[in-house]
C-alpha cells in the first residue's frame, strides 16, 4: 500500500509540473501533504516535513551566498578582461574563435548560472560570428555544451538537488567527479575544435579588425558604473583561494560562501546603497533557487518519513534481475540521460533519484556513488525542452529550438559517454 501511494505521489508530481499545472516550488510542498494525509500520516507530518527542511537548511544557504557571490564578481567586470582576452587572440580564424567560445562559456558559468552563461556568452561572441560569416547556431551549441558539464558545479543545481534528496556532503557527491568533469571540459574544446575546423571550410580565414569587434561587444555591455578595473586582481585571487578552500574542504561550503560573500562586496561596493542594490539585483534569481531548495525538504522529508520511499524500493527491487543490480550505478548514470530529458531536475532528483538510491543499497551501493552517477545525463538535460534558459539561449541567436536539438544531442550524449567513462576508469562509480 505505501508503495502503491509513493509511486502516485510522485507520478501525480510529475504529472503537474510537467504539464505547467502547478510550479515545480508549489507542486513540492502540497503534493506531498496531501498524500500524507490520504496514508494516515496527518499527525506526524509536521514533524516529517520540519526535519526534511533542516536537513537541506545547509544546502539552501550554500546556493544563496553562490549566486551573491558570483554576482558580485560579474558586476565588477571580472570576466571583463577573459573576453577582451579572448577576441584579441582568435582574429578571424574560425576554429580559433570556436574554441575561445567554449572557453569563455567554461568561465562564465562558473557561476552555475545557464542563464548569465548564455546572457554573456552571446553578447560577447555573436557580433563576432555575425560579422566573420559563422553560424549562429555554432555559437549557441557550444554554449550548452560548456554549460551542460560545468552545471555539475555544486551551486549550479543539479549536485545541490542530489546533495538534498540523499543528504549528502560536497565532498561526498561533487568533489568525487572533478576528474569526470575535467574530462567533459576537454571534450567540450575537442567539440569546438571540431566545429571550428568545420566552419574554416566552409568560409576560410577571415581579416578582421578588433577595435570595431571591440566596440560592437561593448555596445551590448551595460552597468559600466559598476566595473571595478582597480580590484580585478584581487578578485581574481579572492575566487582562486575560495575555490581551492571549497576543493580542500577547508570550512564547510556554505561558510566558505558567506565569508567570500562577505569579503567581496564589502571591498567592491563599501557604499551601503550600492551593497542593498546589488543583493536587490539578484534577490529574484536567488529567492526562486532557495525557495525551492526548501520546499524539497518538505518533500523529501514526507516521503521518507512515511518510509514510502523504502516500500518503492523494495518494490522496484523484485523487478531488477540479480545479475544486474551490481551494476546499478552505471544503469543509473546511462538512464539519468533520457530521465532528466523527458522530466524535469526536480521530477528525477526528488522524485526518482531517491528510489534509485535504496534499490543500489540493497545490492551494496553506496547512496553517494548512485547520487554522482545521476549526475552524468546533464549535458543531454539542457537541450530538453523543460529547460527555460535554453529557450533563451536560442531567442538570443535567431536559431529553432528543434534546429539546436537536431545538431547538438549526438554532442551531448558524447559529453554524457566521458563523464560516465572517465567515472568508471578512476572508479568513481562502480562498475
Amino acid at each position: 500500500m505505501l508503495a502503491l501511494l509513493g509511486f502516485l505521489m510522485i507520478l501525480v508530481f510529475m504529472i503537474l509540473i510537467m504539464t505547467g499545472r502547478l510550479s515545480a516550488m508549489i507542486a513540492l510542498i502540497i503534493v506531498p501533504v496531501v498524500f500524507a494525509l490520504l496514508g494516515g500520516f496527518g499527525r506526524e507530518m509536521g514533524p516529517m516535513a520540519l526535519e526534511g527542511i533542516k536537513s537541506v537548511a545547509p544546502t539552501g544557504i550554500m546556493i544563496l551566498f553562490a549566486i551573491l557571490f558570483f554576482g558580485i564578481l560579474i558586476d565588477a567586470g571580472v570576466f571583463d578582461p577573459i573576453i577582451n582576452t579572448i577576441l584579441k587572440l582568435v582574429k578571424g580564424d574560425p576554429v580559433k574563435i570556436a574554441i575561445g567560445t567554449a572557453v569563455l562559456a567554461l568561465f562564465i558559468s562558473l557561476d552555475g548560472d545557464g542563464t548569465t552563461t548564455y546572457m554573456i556568452t552571446i553578447s560577447a561572441m555573436l557580433p563576432l560570428y555575425k560579422r566573420i560569416g559563422m553560424k549562429s547556431l555554432t555559437l549557441a551549441g557550444i554554449a550548452v555544451s560548456a554549460s551542460g558539464v560545468m552545471n555539475l558545479l555544486p551551486w549550479g543545481g543539479p549536485t545541490a538537488r542530489v546533495m538534498t534528496a540523499l543528504n549528502l556532503e560536497m565532498s561526498d557527491v561533487f568533489t568525487p567527479v572533478i576528474p569526470s568533469m575535467i574530462g567533459g571540459v576537454l571534450f567540450v574544446l575537442f567539440m569546438a575544435y571540431f566545429l571550428g575546423r568545420k566552419e574554416r571550410k566552409r568560409i576560410g580565414v577571415v581579416e578582421l579588425d578588433y577595435g570595431v569587434v571591440a566596440q560592437e561587444v561593448a555596445a551590448t555591455t551595460e552597468d559600466i558604473h559598476l566595473k571595478r578595473p582597480k580590484l580585478i586582481v584581487f578578485n581574481y585571487a579572492l575566487t582562486i583561494i575560495l575555490l581551492v578552500a571549497l576543493i580542500m574542504e577547508l570550512l564547510p561550503t556554505t561558510v566558505l560562501f558567506m565569508f567570500g560573500f562577505a569579503i567581496v562586496i564589502t571591498i567592491n561596493y563599501p557604499k551601503m546603497s550600492d551593497q542593498k542594490e546589488r543583493v536587490a539585483n539578484y534577490a529574484d534569481n536567488a529567492l526562486s533557487v532557495v525557495s525551492m531548495v526548501f520546499a524539497a525538504g518538505i518533500f523529501t522529508g514526507i516521503l521518507s518519513g512515511t518510509e514510502m520511499v523504502d516500500a518503492m524500493a523494495n518494490s522496484m527491487i523484485k523487478h531488477i534481475p540479480d545479475a544486474m543490480g551490481s551494476h546499478f550505478a552505471v544503469i543509473t548514470a546511462v538512464i539519468s540521460a533520457p530521465f532528466t530529458f523527458f522530466m524535469s531536475n526536480d521530477a528525477f532528483y526528488y522524485g526518482v533519484l531517491p528510489l534509485l538510491a535504496k534499490a543500489g543499497a540493497a545490492y551494496g551501493i553506496d547512496p553517494a556513488m548512485i547520487g554522482r552517477a545521476s549526475l552524468f545525463g546533464l549535458p543531454v538535460h539542457l537541450l530538453s525542452p523543460l529547460v527555460p534558459s535554453t529557450y533563451l539561449l536560442v531567442g538570443m541567436v535567431g536559431e529553432d529550438f528543434g534546429k539546436l536539438q537536431r545538431a547538438f544531442l549526438k554532442w551531448a550524449c558524447g559529453s554524457t559517454a566521458v563523464l560516465i567513462l572517465v567515472a568508471l576508469v578512476l572508479g568513481i562509480i562502480p562498475l
